[in-house]
């Protein structure tokens, strides 16, 4: 059975950091792209960084850009994502997801089918 459990989200000061890690079972990672999604109160759930299968290759969204890095560790089977300089806009429920699509970025929520249940992040002071 495949499995993603969030972990590592909470509360946090403005330009602080956390990280948010995503323990994955029933599959490994070097067949599948995983996935950072948020979801804010009242907006939509919206892909922020992934890292490609097999190739590990990374993508982020513009708005975290050099503040936010995601990684991975096959031997754990866990994908990390660093968040540094935090802002309020980037409070939310964080999401980690799961991809057969190989071989490029994949940021649409449409194409992943394997969800964690989220872990909320809250940026204030």
């Amino acid at each position: 059975q495949l499995q993603l459990v969030e972990s590592g989200g909470g509360l946090v000061q403005p330009g602080g950091s956390l990280r948010l890690s995503c323990a994955v079972s029933g599959f490994t990672l070097d067949y599948y792209t995983i996935g950072w999604f948020r979801q804010a109160p009242g907006k939509e759930r919206a892909g922020i960084s992934c890292i490609s299968s097999p190739d590990g290759n990374t993508t982020y969204v513009d708005s975290v850009k050099g503040r936010f890095t995601i990684s991975r560790d096959n031997a754990k089977n866990t994908v990390y994502l660093q968040m540094n300089s935090l802002k309020p806009d980037d409070t939310a429920v964080y999401y980690c997801a799961a991809t057969g699509t190989w071989g490029r970025p994949v940021l649409s929520r449409y194409e992943y089918g394997v969800w964690g249940q989220g872990t909320q992040v809250t940026v204030s002071s």
